[in-house]
């Protein structure tokens, strides 16, 4: 590699430079299309989709959803694997605290502080063929 005049060779910055530059678009693609296929999911099974990607400073819901007299706030968590168990094991102690912070954002917000709630977990793991595992009322993880 040839330097440009005035500049310095510096072989570990090429190597940065030269990292997938979509990588972050292509975790968020996945994410996204993880995120809709967990909608469809629940649709399927009967759940109203109340809000989707909601932010807030304190975190971001994935999805936020009713079935029944409960709300659900739903944490998606998307793998190109063909199994869910990394994905699963990616909320970290962090994770946790922030997608509580903003449930409770979320219930004051909405003014919904007196009505029943759980965390649901979903996995997609996106390999050859789609699979979506959902744990319910997973908090107690």
């Amino acid at each position: 590699m040839v330097a440009e005049a005035g500049s310095v060779y510096n072989p570990a910055a090429r190597d940065r430079q030269e990292q997938n530059p979509f990588d972050g678009m292509q975790t968020q693609r996945t994410g996204r299309m993880g995120e809709t296929l967990a909608a469809r999911y629940l649709q399927r099974r009967g759940y109203d989709i109340l809000a989707s990607n909601w932010r807030c400073p304190r975190g971001e819901l994935d999805i936020v959803a009713r079935i029944g007299g409960k709300l659900v706030f739903l944490e998606v968590r998307t793998r190109r694997r063909s199994d869910t168990e990394e994905a699963f094991a990616s909320i970290t102690a962090r994770k946790r605290e922030r997608l509580l912070a903003a449930i409770h954002e979320w219930l004051e917000s909405n003014r919904q502080l007196d009505t029943d709630w759980q965390v649901d977990v979903i996995g997609v793991a996106l390999g050859q063929r789609p699979r979506i595992d959902h744990v319910e009322d997973a908090l107690d993880w």
